[in-house]
């Protein structure tokens, strides 16, 4: 069940071959992990290097302790990890990802938006127009606009999950801002979503939504990035 650990890093080792097992199913959530004892014989390792893996593993969710009767699996994804598997793939899937969050999320935020989540909104753009040249402002405003729109879903799910893909939403945007070879949206661009939504035309955000990053991804693709 568990690969055996031959070299390197014998806590980090221990921790990936936990973290595996349990992402292939060979524990479900609910079942509890063998005895301390063991796990390290199974791994080859001391029981102080399986104390901490298992201490980390219930850190980032994926374990739980209980006193006096054992560790449990908790969640078979490690939220962290899944992260840093999500920053290894191609930016054109990123932003594939990211255009149905938004294009969705402008079609509700047209139909749910309150007064508040339209000045959030023109709060962040008119930010976004007077950084001018300053690209890091520029992307900062750029992305508190985006989750403005998203907030303005009033989708809890929906929200949650943009604010977990977030770090790859800032690269995309980072992406888009600084490779002159991708066509960047423009200002004008994000005005025209934010006046759909203001004026809850429900089908012209979600196409304009759709359409804001439809040309640096065309771009992406054509090159096979």
């Amino acid at each position: 069940m568990l690969e055996r650990i031959r070299k390197g890093s014998l806590v980090e080792t221990a921790i990936e071959s936990l973290r595996n097992a349990i992402e292939k199913g060979d524990w479900s959530v609910g079942d509890r992990l063998p005895v301390e004892s063991e796990l390290s014989d199974s791994l080859g390792v001391s029981r102080n290097t399986v104390r901490e893996a298992v201490r980390v593993l219930v850190h980032v969710g994926m374990l739980e302790t209980r006193q006096g009767d054992g560790t449990y699996v908790r969640a078979t994804r490690d939220a962290g990890e899944t992260l840093r598997r999500i920053a290894r793939t191609q930016l054109a899937d990123q932003l594939e990802v990211r255009i149905m969050l938004e294009t969705e999320a402008a079609k509700l935020a047209a139909a749910r938006r309150t007064d508040q989540d339209l000045r959030q909104m023109t709060t962040a753009l008119d930010a976004r127009a007077r950084a001018g040249s300053d690209l890091q402002a520029r992307i900062r405003h750029d992305e508190a606009f985006h989750h403005a729109l998203v907030a303005a879903s009033h989708n809890s799910a929906l929200v949650e999950l943009y604010d977990y893909f977030s770090h790859a939403v800032s690269q995309t945007i980072e992406q888009t801002e600084t490779d002159t070879d991708l066509p960047e949206p423009s200002q004008e661009d994000h005005e025209l979503l934010l006046a759909a939504v203001r004026r809850q035309d429900e089908s012209k955000a979600e196409t304009l939504a759709r359409e804001l990053l439809k040309p640096s991804l065309q771009a992406l693709k054509s090159r096979g990035s």
